[in-house]
């Protein structure tokens, strides 16, 4: 029911649609060696488009496509100047004759949307400055084994409302999360992602300064990079605007007894502290894991 669709943001997906990707992306899960034989994308090839560096994108997209029996073919930045040397819309247009679908991770959502555009065929958002869906897709599906079920939980995201925080914040206005945001001054998620999500579910944002009062009760704890890539000459300003929200044994103690605490990873110690990250309460690595169940889960639906 997905073929041919665009993966730019969840705001283009249904609650319908979320479900059937973490129920595919579970059933991937469990039999992973049975999609090696159907091979349901072989001829299917997947251009990766990276301008930042990546562990865990690119290990699940080209683990995904192989198992799922296609092919990925990635392009860095000295492999293709995106909009450089030739224009978005060139570029797409060639791709577009050529491979089955494009994956990209880039500075700026607007070349996505150029890309997604002209090339007339499925495009994959893989992290823009505005949005990373994909992480959002494991980040469900990880709350989902851990807590039982999606509808009602509580969410704090403690630190930037970045490009992360902006797709968890879509993916729990629409599958019935509750999300508290507590952020620094100037810091804060943008307003359109702000009023999308309380259109989308009114009571289920709060935007607030205080870690404690978004941590409050929370059945899951997250965090994200505070220093991010290309933002290296940030790093003293924003590390003292950042003070107060390290997430550590203090703060946890006005969460649920049972949280889960979540991170996308690469983690810093000025975000998290080791006995949080490495503790009986984390399951970071496990969102990792998840990167390649969702990832495969929306490769084999939408290029199919």
């Amino acid at each position: 029911m997905l073929s041919g669709k665009l993966f730019l943001t969840l705001r283009d997906f249904s609650p319908k649609e979320i479900r059937f990707l973490l129920n595919e992306a579970k059933e991937f899960k469990k039999n992973c060696e049975s999609y090696r034989k159907k091979a349901p994308l072989a001829g299917k090839s997947l251009i990766m488009i990276f301008q930042k560096r990546s562990t865990r994108t690119r290990v699940s997209v080209e683990l995904a496509m192989s198992i799922l029996g296609g092919m990925t073919i990635f392009l860095g930045n000295e492999d293709i100047h995106l909009g450089v040397n030739e224009s978005i819309r060139d570029t797409a247009m060639t791709l577009g004759q050529m491979a089955s679908g494009i994956l990209m991770r880039v500075y700026y959502h607007k070349d996505i949307e150029e890309m997604a555009e002209y090339a007339g065929i499925p495009v994959i958002n893989a992290l823009s400055d505005v949005e990373h869906p994909l992480q959002a897709l494991a980040d469900l599906l990880t709350i989902e084994e851990h807590q039982g079920s999606l509808i009602g939980q509580k969410v704090a995201w403690i630190g930037d409302g970045n490009n992360v925080c902006h797709s968890l914040m879509i993916a729990c206005a629409k599958m019935g999360l509750e999300m508290r945001i507590a952020s620094p001054a100037g810091y804060e998620p943008l307003e359109e992602i702000v009023n999308y999500c309380k259109e989308t579910a009114s009571d289920n944002i709060t935007i607030t300064r205080s870690p404690k009062e978004a941590i409050s009760e929370a059945d899951i704890v997250v965090t994200d990079t505070i220093i991010s890539m290309g933002q290296e000459d940030q790093r003293e300003e924003k590390l003292k605007h950042f003070e107060g929200y390290q997430v550590n044994s203090e703060l946890v103690a006005f969460a649920s007894p049972d949280y889960i605490f979540m991170h996308c990873l690469p983690r810093h110690q000025e975000e998290v502290t080791d006995d949080i990250f490495y503790g009986s309460h984390s399951v970071v690595f496990e969102e990792a894991e998840n990167r390649l169940y969702t990832t495969a889960a929306l490769l084999k639906n939408i290029l199919i």
